[in-house]
């Protein structure tokens, strides 16, 4: 198996935050294959979601694979001059992140990018997030991902 090194591994290290890499045996782009490969829970899973406005500024809301972003909820946490939030495209999900669409990552955003979690996510001792490459995931600790992310907390997520 290869060694896979993005962005996030590097910053992870570059904050020397301990973490586990869990390779798959083929590239996935949903939470359930995540899940699957990575033989865990989707309770631990955090889905990183770009959001924006319809001046182009964006927001990374991130909850756990059992729910979904409520942009709604998420605008009341971004600045007031911000308009409705929308989906970003994969385009602009590459353009800004760095990463394609589902390997996405709440860490090395650009600084005008904030990020969200939802406040269930303190509540995990553990998680799961993308490594910024579709053949592996990374497992750390939720106060390490959080503090590294420089996350808000807010109630952001409508459950499935």
């Amino acid at each position: 198996m290869t060694t896979i090194r993005t962005k996030i591994i590097d910053i992870l290290d570059a904050h020397t935050i301990s973490y586990r890499l869990l390779q798959h045996s083929e590239p996935v782009f949903t939470v359930d294959e995540a899940a699957a490969q990575r033989g865990v829970s989707k309770a631990e899973m955090v889905k990183s979601i770009l959001l924006r406005d319809k001046d182009e500024h964006y927001v990374m809301a991130c909850v756990l694979g059992y729910s979904r972003v409520n942009p709604k909820a998420v605008r009341a946490y971004v600045p007031k001059a911000w308009r409705r939030l929308s989906f970003a495209t994969a385009e602009e999900i590459l353009s800004v992140t760095g990463c394609v669409q589902g390997a996405v990552a709440p860490l090395g955003l650009p600084d005008s990018v904030p990020v969200i979690f939802d406040e269930a996510i303190p509540r995990c001792q553990k998680v799961n997030i993308s490594s910024g490459d579709p053949g592996a995931g990374l497992e750390l600790n939720t106060q390490d991902l959080i503090k590294t992310a420089d996350a808000q907390i807010a109630a952001i997520a409508d459950s499935e």
